[in-house]
């Protein structure tokens, strides 16, 4: 999108309002134009049956949100019931559930960092709450990349506890407000714009610093606005609009520019404290362990994680996730190595933890498929041994299709299917450039409606999509990598569609692997045809 500036608004507790909310916006969109987003801070649904009969017509149908908009998960109990799944997805046309944290990030690069729900102060945290794992598991990914800057926008229902230092007062009784965690996910986060809720008022704070005047380089200044209720008798602000150019898109010199009225950071003093010993502050600690060797073998932050169940299925409640323990498949699975069911002939190179294979209807002679040897559902899922893996073979292909002339292109479908497949087909380097293979996938993408988002350098896929979330996504040649987050209806071949269209290999007749069958004598010779070729690139028989 360039310079344009993006148009958004952002909203405190809905509260089951939401004819209220979405009336408002239609008045400010008639008086300010179309906005593009619209972001709901606090607790979006109402627990009243009247809520229930609004949101209800909304769900079926029956009406429908004037503006793209995105929510933050319970923040209370009573609420936990309209949210399917720890992890986002589409309640309603036009409305989406970012999910439990995460970074979300659109074609125009901005870059928005979410948490739903409240501090929890209990094992296992209830549903509504967030973990210092939780926590842990957003940050690390993106402070430990030396490039990084800071978000653009931040979304927490909770505030950040101090916030009000060094500036003006909010109208509340601040013993009692905010959270030390929120304040520690601020000051490493350092968003430009961070938005709360859930006390009720209305409190826009004097811009603050992001660095130390005369010891660092300047840095842009963030803004704190919590809003209030919808529809509060005291009439207290609760819509907020506000234009932003993505971080990514502006100028060094434009983004660091320092208000007249900028203050101190709030949290710089809070941070520098070691409140470890403080056991009324649980969550404060992870951030004292970021850049620290973790415990347990040095596994990365996405290694240990819970996986959530989703709400109503109460199976595994409790169960720790653990990517070293492979699910078992429900029934025969075609890409299990040691199952009967394999077509072992399509092999062509075994490793520890993976395998390559030949795919079956393969777009090209030199489509492969790389695949866990144990069951796993999607790369989300895999242990640290088996990424390490995974990354060796992809890096193997590249090289070996580079000495062919060929881009690689790798795609994964995290949506019907029971055991990981990374698509990895070649590109004639003369045939199209990167930048055409990447607007054939955004613009498929969006003639079916689907936003593909690209995901920033050190963003790491685990940090947005938590197992068990479907999702589409994409590894082109330049590293740069595109993610949907699949709601419903996603077509299956989409992948295969976009790289045999016209603009990309221009194959459209292969679109459908079962168009594309061979007997197994002629799968068996483009096999050993294969394993030959990439035999001088192949690790797994030098280890």
């Amino acid at each position: 999108m360039g310079e344009k500036p993006l148009k958004i608004l952002a909203c405190g507790d809905v509260e089951g309002s939401i004819n209220a909310v979405f009336n408002r916006v239609r008045t400010v969109q008639k008086k300010s134009g179309q906005f593009d987003l619209l972001l709901c801070v606090g607790n979006f649904f109402g627990s009243s049956p009247e809520a229930q009969a609004e949101w209800q017509e909304y769900k079926s149908g029956a009406k429908k949100a004037p503006i793209h908009t995105y929510i933050l998960g319970a923040a209370s109990q009573e609420t936990t019931r309209f949210f399917p799944s720890a992890d986002g997805c589409e309640l309603a046309d036009n409305i989406t559930y970012l999910g439990r944290r995460g970074v979300f990030s659109g074609a125009s690069g901005l870059q928005i960092a979410y948490v739903s729900g409240r501090e929890g102060r209990q094992d296992p945290t209830p549903a509504h709450c967030f973990s210092p794992k939780d926590l842990s598991q957003l940050v690390e990914p993106l402070i430990s990349n030396n490039q990084f800057r800071g978000v653009d926008i931040l979304l927490t229902s909770q505030w950040p506890r101090g916030v009000w230092q060094y500036a003006n007062s909010p109208e509340v009784n601040t013993k009692f407000c905010g959270t030390t965690s929120i304040s520690h996910l601020a000051f490493k986060l350092k968003p430009r714009y961070h938005f709360a809720a859930v006390e009720g008022v209305h409190y826009e704070r004097r811009p603050y610093r992001n660095h130390v005047v005369l010891q660092e380089n300047t840095q842009h200044v963030s803004r704190f606005i919590a809003l209030a209720t919808v529809n509060n008798p005291e009439k207290r602000k609760y819509l907020y609009a506000f234009n932003i150019i993505p971080m990514k898109s502006m100028e060094a010199s434009e983004l660091v520019k320092q208000p007249q009225d900028v203050t101190e950071n709030p949290y710089r003093k809070m941070v520098g404290e070691n409140t470890l010993s403080d056991p009324t502050e649980p969550a404060s600690q992870f951030f004292f362990d970021l850049g620290k060797k973790q415990r347990g073998g040095g596994r990365g932050q996405g290694g240990r994680g819970r996986k959530r169940p989703s709400d109503g299925d109460g199976q595994n409640q409790g169960q720790p996730w653990d990517p070293d323990r492979q699910t078992q498949p429900s029934g025969p699975c075609w890409f299990c190595l040691a199952s009967p069911q394999v077509e072992k002939h399509l092999v062509i190179s075994i490793g520890t933890h993976c395998y390559l294979a030949l795919a079956k209807g393969s777009l090209t002679p030199r489509h492969v498929l790389v695949l866990p040897i144990g069951h796993y559902q999607s790369v989300v899922e895999l242990s640290s041994e088996v990424v390490k893996e995974l990354d060796r073979y992809k890096m193997a292909v590249r090289t070996f299709y580079k000495s062919k002339g060929q881009r690689c292109v790798l795609f994964e479908r995290n949506y019907h299917s029971q055991h990981l497949q990374i698509q990895v087909v070649p590109v004639p380097e003369d045939k199209c450039t990167t930048e055409d293979i990447k607007e054939a996938f955004m613009l498929q993408a969006q003639e079916q409606n689907m936003e593909l988002m690209e995901i920033p350098e050190h963003t790491d896929l685990k940090q947005i999509a938590p197992p068990g979330t479907p999702y589409f996504y994409v590894e082109l040649d330049s590293g740069e990598k595109l993610f949907y987050r699949i709601q419903k209806n996603f077509p299956l071949q989409f992948g295969r569609e976009v790289l045999a269209s016209e603009a990309v290999l221009n194959i459209p007749e292969r679109a459908d692997w079962r168009e594309c069958k061979q007997t197994p004598e002629e799968e068996e010779s483009l096999s050993k045809q294969l394993r030959n070729d990439f035999q001088p690139y192949d690790f797994a028989l030098e280890d």
